[in-house]
């Protein structure tokens, strides 16, 4: 059993902390969150065993999780694997300059250093693994992506089950060192989840497919119903299950989503034109009257049936 770190104690971090502790990988789970209201409630919910600061939530932690948006998460893998690094060479020097006083610390720490495994969770992978892909301890460092949420954030979204019979992507595992891969497989294995192993530029590129765009489409359309709104005040109130559905994702943090789009910006942008040429298609065809055209676009659209179902 480990003691699991968890910085960002959102949708993501809560739910991986409820679950890891319940399952029975954490012996203990430590919470960072920059937050103090959201401290707190993860504290009174039972999210975490202790909010600590985050050096000693480093310290610590056999596992780290980086749970917070990816705009900051970049920096702080880096910097984590500094402390890592820093770690190490203060365990070996001590043993060099005293090895008989030195010893006892030098086995306990030195190893304890050599063997943490930090972990992100983040939407992008490719600006991440390009930013650790030098750093001395970068073998330490496993890069994934559970392809689960929903569109509520913070502690109080948190939910046990969150990632059942869920995706988990794993980048770029051919950098990191093979037991720590190892670790990691076994806490999403405990979090039910299956594995699939990509290229981090891959799965940029996959996401923005089935899931950025999503959330663009999402928050476009709020936006058209809520100009409309304006002039037509009863506009929701015949809103059915459909459009509930259709523009769920809206509601989504805007924290989040600002650096994942403005990460991956190339692939979205690629993504939404081709949104653009079709959604052209189906208005050309509508304003054209164009029954059979209309009808072959939506045969078309409904071959996902059997990729989704």
């Amino acid at each position: 059993m480990k003691t699991v770190g968890i910085i960002g104690l959102g949708l993501i971090g809560g739910s991986m902390a409820i679950d890891l502790k319940r399952r029975g990988f954490a012996s203990q789970v430590l919470g960072v969150e920059q937050v103090p209201l959201n401290a707190e409630a993860a504290l009174k919910i039972g999210l975490v065993d202790e909010v600590v600061p985050y050096q000693e939530c480093v310290e610590r932690a056999d596992i780290i999780v980086v749970a917070v948006p990816v705009g900051s998460a970049v920096g702080l893998v880096s910097d984590i694997l500094d402390r890592f690094h820093a770690g190490e060479e203060a365990s070996a020097n001590a043993s060099l300059r005293d090895p008989v006083r030195a010893n006892a610390f030098a086995e306990a720490s030195f190893p304890a250093w050599k063997e943490k495994i930090v972990i992100d969770v983040c939407s992008t992978k490719e600006q991440i693994c390009l930013a650790t892909h030098y750093h001395p301890c970068r073998r330490q460092f496993v890069s994934t992506h559970p392809m689960a949420g929903t569109e509520y954030s913070g502690p109080w979204a948190a939910m046990p089950g969150l990632f059942d019979g869920r995706a988990c992507i794993f980048a770029n595992t051919e950098e990191s060192a093979p037991k720590a891969v190892k670790t990691i497989e076994e806490l999403y294995d405990v979090l039910n989840m299956r594995p699939i192993y990509m290229n981090a530029a891959n799965h940029d590129v996959h996401t923005a497919y089935v899931s950025h765009i999503s959330h663009v489409t999402s928050f476009a359309l709020a936006l058209t119903v809520l100009d409309k709104e304006k002039d037509e005040k009863h506009i929701f109130d015949l809103a059915s299950g459909g459009f509930s559905s259709t523009v769920r994702l809206a509601k989504s943090s805007a924290d989040m989503w600002v650096p994942i789009l403005t990460q991956n910006r190339d692939n979205v942008l690629h993504v939404m034109d081709t949104y653009i040429e079709k959604m052209n298609a189906f208005r050309e065809a509508v304003a054209n009257y164009d029954e059979d055209r209309i009808r072959a676009l939506i045969e078309e659209a409904n071959r996902i049936k059997k990729i989704i179902r």
